[in-house]
């Protein structure tokens, strides 16, 4: 199996949830002896090849007997994410030095209030900051070293928040070296407790490509790792 993720994604992946979903990455190419990639490389060959995607898919959030329908679409650097009853449509905006997530309207877009990042997206797992993976464009990040996920050979990165906008001080992730795929990341708080957990579950393959079929997204009381909480992230085919 490859390719478990895109954002996380994607979700996110996504640098979105999309990272989560539909991850076709190819990280530096190492030849004998040299230096592992600084933790900068890795994330920035993440956000270049997810600002390529072209995707339109179907999903849905289900946590117990809630379920959430969505569809994702992505035109390049342009994501966004349509939700029902109520009607409700996000756009992601991937740029070179940070993401952008704003709110369509019928008349355009109207920027989203860092204050609300926080939330919790229809009393699911997710927040709108995990939406955005804004955590991929923070600057202080290195490499803590390899780790295995799932049978996956993975670079295992720490990033530092660089304000406390963020409700995360720190966010590791695991990335598969072959494939780039993000298969792991958990967010801690800022008295360093671990809050929340994105893994895959398992994939499949859509058009000959390989795509996200569910991730476990797990919110954790902190200091106790005692899941408070799991939301699963569904692609159909």
């Amino acid at each position: 199996m490859k390719r478990l993720f895109p954002c996380m994604v994607g979700l996110s992946v996504g640098p979105t949830l999309q990272l989560f979903i539909a991850s076709t990455i190819f990280l530096p190419v190492l030849t004998h002896g040299a230096p592992p990639p600084s933790a900068q490389q890795i994330l920035a060959s993440v956000r270049m090849i997810e600002a390529r995607q072209q995707i339109d898919l179907q999903g849905q959030l289900r946590e117990n007997d809630i379920v959430i329908p969505f569809r994702l679409t992505q035109n390049g650097p342009l994501i966004r994410y349509s939700f029902t009853n109520p009607d409700e449509v996000l756009q992601l905006r991937l740029g070179q030095n940070s993401s952008r997530l704003d709110f369509v309207t019928g008349a355009g877009t109207e920027k989203f209030a860092t204050g609300r990042l926080s939330q919790k997206i229809r009393g699911t797992s997710l927040t709108y900051e995990d939406l955005a993976f804004k955590f991929l464009y923070w600057q202080t990040a290195r490499v803590l070293g390899e780790e295995n996920v799932r049978t996956r050979n993975c670079w295992k990165l720490q990033l530092r928040a660089p304000s406390r906008e963020s409700q995360y001080s720190d966010v590791l992730l695991w990335i598969d070296k072959t494939s780039g795929a993000l298969m792991r990341m958990e967010g801690y708080d800022w008295n360093g407790q671990l809050v929340k957990r994105f893994e895959a579950v398992s994939a499949q393959k859509i058009d000959n490509r390989w795509f996200l079929k569910q991730m476990r997204i797990e919110e954790l009381q902190p200091g106790t790792n005692h899941v408070q909480s799991r939301t699963y992230l569904e692609i159909k085919k």
